[in-house]
């Protein structure tokens, strides 16, 4: 989501704002921003709709001076994506940027019009700082003032106030979205994240939900949602770990999907010792009779995944959901069942919400995140990293596969606690999953055949994707892949329900990707096929060797992964509906990395 960054700092300004703003582009935004102040105590914007390009050419033309300021990609929820309606806003003496929704900003609104003041746009962030602004006018000092405008609002929300005249003043305050503050010498910086402020310090303290914090460049003083003033765990983070760079590939996603024979393998090596699983005290499942799996979107899609692998293995009932589904809903929960968050971000509000939720009626909840410092992660009982490293683009893609790995080693783990597996079939498993790095190697040489198959897709204006039992929710992956990369319209579906709806979408323009591994399955899956086929809908299937031999005849085309990973090839299908999505995007000249609309943590509802 949106994109926050502020600097108290001994240089000018602007430069080190877009420099941090460009680091947070693979949030996803449609404008951005800054505002400064001068030496003078003058407070001053730049704004532009588009590309991070687009304000630096008007900062070119019309610079900001200053060593003060804050900065902000937008993410549009109130009003399109317009200058008007570009952070940071201002109202008189207080520029503001904002991650989140005011959900009460339209009664303020009111309240404000009612009493002679006008909003230049149409975004619920404005209303934070006319009421700011109007604090200000009515005798307030800049902090008295922020402090009565965070009092109320209702919602969720990352804040960075800047006032006219204070050179050396920020106030920052963070309730449901993340953010960081960043110590320096003689500086303070704050942002949503590390990945902004590690090129300035590696000293990070994290606000917790209901913070204000009041910066200087002396310092910082935190308040808690009660007001009261209080520590925070300032941590040290690998700057390393930060980095953002291509690699020498066009985009990040083809640097991402490469990566993942060695970011798995991290894992495994994290997670397994000799023929044992390495997880934290109180992961035994022995007790647990349920557990509920939940996230959004792709990660979502890799606890779909998982639901087999602990029925099959564990013989434990699973239940999958949607967090936004979940978080309002309110199902029973039995006190001996677990909740396992997933996020990659570990910031996600729905899935933070259900945790939050969830952790007064489970004996357990676990966070699968792949940022250790993020909020699920410290309010989980227990925390898994799912060590994918930085993921850059969008579309998630090693991030995926790395939480697919971490659950196929938490399905091992529950499926020996119960007596479900000896440890010879333990070690058969694992020996399974230890060879999945270099099969993906191996997958990762289908690159090339994509490419030369994403010209056909990219004609098409429906695509389907079928799969049986694991693989199905693969086959919704694939189809979230195309239509999040390409714009064009793809659904996933069990390949049994294809009868059931889906067949009469079937015609020679509707290609069909067929995820069929050589397995107890396989039959099923291929009679799937065939009835396509005889409808004349073009197949594309994946398979290994021999199911393209025993099921290939007749098809458009075919997708040769190795043989090999028993239960966990799903983490194997993963690659090739990755690539098929990013060459399609780039055949169709669409911006692979931040697809239009798109963000990469949905901090906000």
């Amino acid at each position: 989501m949106c994109g926050i960054i502020g600097i108290l700092g001994n240089h000018e300004v602007s430069p080190q704002l877009v420099d941090a703003l460009r680091r947070l582009e693979y949030r996803g935004y449609d404008s951005a921003g800054v505002a400064t102040v001068d030496d003078s105590g003058r407070l001053d914007r730049r704004r532009a709709v588009g590309k991070l390009v687009n304000l630096s050419d008007r900062l070119v033309q019309d610079p900001l001076r200053g060593h003060a300021g804050i900065g902000h990609t937008r993410w549009a929820t109130h009003g399109a994506a317009t200058e008007a309606n570009a952070h940071p806003h201002r109202h008189g003496p207080v520029a503001v940027v904002h991650n989140g929704i005011i959900e009460n900003f339209r009664d303020l609104r009111d309240e404000l019009i009612a009493a002679g003041l006008q909003p230049q746009s149409q975004t619920d962030t404005e209303t934070v700082a006319l009421l700011a602004g109007r604090f200000m006018a009515d005798g307030m000092n800049p902090v008295e003032a922020a402090r009565a405008t965070l009092a109320r609002l209702r919602g969720a929300f990352a804040l960075a106030f800047l006032f006219e005249g204070e050179t050396d003043l920020m106030v920052v305050a963070r309730k449901g979205s993340p953010l960081a503050i960043g110590h320096g010498e003689g500086e303070m910086f704050v942002g949503s994240d590390a990945v902004a402020l590690s090129p300035f310090t590696d000293r990070i303290t994290y606000l917790e939900d209901g913070d204000h914090a009041v910066l200087t460049r002396a310092g910082v003083r935190i308040h808690d949602a009660d007001g009261q003033q209080v520590a925070r765990t300032q941590a040290r983070i690998d700057i390393g770990a930060t980095a953002i760079d291509k690699g020498g590939y066009r985009h990040f996603m083809a640097k991402e999907i490469a990566e993942q024979p060695a970011v798995i393998g991290d894992v495994l090596n994290h997670y397994i010792k000799d023929d044992r699983i390495v997880l934290p005290e109180g992961l035994d499942f022995s007790g647990v009779d349920r557990i509920a799996l939940v996230g959004c979107g792709t990660a979502h899609l890799a606890g779909h995944v998982a639901k087999y692998w602990f029925e099959q293995l564990a013989h434990l009932p699973c239940d999958i959901d949607v967090a936004s589904e979940f978080r309002y809903r309110e199902p029973p929960l039995s006190p001996s069942s677990w909740f396992v968050a997933i996020s990659q971000s570990g910031e996600t509000a729905d899935t933070l919400a259900a945790l939050h939720y969830a952790g007064q009626h489970v004996a357990q909840t676990v966070g699968l995140v792949n940022v250790g410092t993020s909020a699920i992660a410290r309010d989980s009982d227990i925390a898994l990293p799912t060590l994918a490293g930085i993921e850059v683009s969008v579309a998630s893609s090693k991030a995926f596969t790395c939480q697919l790995t971490v659950l196929a080693i938490l399905a091992l783990k529950a499926a020996h606690d119960r007596g479900r597996l000896d440890d010879a079939a333990l070690a058969a498993h694992l020996a399974d999953l230890r060879r999945i790095p270099g099969l993906l190697q191996q997958a990762l040489d289908l690159s090339e055949d994509c490419r030369s198959l994403a010209e056909w897709l990219s004609q098409a204006r429906d695509v389907l994707y079928l799969g049986r039992g694991a693989l199905f929710p693969v086959a919704l992956e694939g189809a979230l892949k195309l239509k999040e990369l390409s714009y064009i319209h793809a659904e996933g579906y069990a390949s049994g329900e294809l009868k059931h709806g889906p067949i009469a979408l079937i015609d020679r323009d509707v290609p069909v990707i067929v995820l069929a591994p050589h397995d107890a399955l396989f039959e099923k899956t291929i009679s799937n096929m065939q009835e396509v086929m005889a409808r004349h809908g073009p197949i594309l299937l994946v398979s290994d060797a021999a199911g393209i031999a025993a099921g290939g005849e007749g098809v458009e085309a075919a997708l040769r992964l190795p043989e090999g990973g028993g239960l966990f090839q799903p983490i194997l299908y993963a690659v090739p509906m990755q690539y098929l999505a990013y060459h399609t995007a780039v055949a169709k000249g669409t911006d692979v990395d931040q697809p239009r609309n798109l963000a990469k943590s949905v901090t906000v509802e």
